[in-house]
């Protein structure tokens, strides 16, 4: 399907946000341990910081900071692998509770409609009452006549 048309056709709905997500950003917003969090996980999952490292690597090799076997280069790089798997821990914990916030949410409305599907049970069965009374009355008026 043509995108345009997609576009067209989902040009009515409107996008607002979750509001639970975001009172959940909101609240991760005012923790500044959190925005370094973000800021530097959201940099190192990007195309500049891969290109920011085939520089780094090829200035350091090309201009010959040190010499083969790259002790310096790898103790560096370990280290910043260490301090990166972290912040990919803490970005996979930053998603674990934004989709616990939204199951939170969505086991609050199953609940609520759970409790609306019992009421209209019994208002059926109400109704099947009602409507079984009004038949049998019905039958014995037209019996007796």
């Amino acid at each position: 399907m043509d995108q345009s048309i997609l576009l067209e056709r989902l040009s009515h709905l409107s996008l607002e946000p979750n509001p639970a997500l975001f009172q959940h950003a909101k609240e991760r917003a005012e923790s500044v341990e959190s925005r370094i969090a973000d800021r530097i996980t959201a940099f190192a999952g990007s195309m500049r910081f891969v290109y920011l490292h085939v520089l780094w690597f090829g200035a350091w090799i090309g201009f010959r900071v040190e010499g083969y076997p790259y002790g310096l280069l790898t103790m560096i790089v370990s280290l910043e692998a260490i301090f990166l798997s972290t912040f990919v821990m803490i970005s996979q914990n930053r998603a674990d509770a934004k989709r616990q916030v939204v199951a939170d949410l969505e086991w609050q409305t199953v609940r609520e409609e759970d409790k609306q599907n019992q009421e209209l049970l019994a208002l059926s069965n109400q109704i099947l009452e009602l409507t079984k009374a009004i038949d049998a009355r019905t039958n014995r008026q037209t019996g007796a006549t």
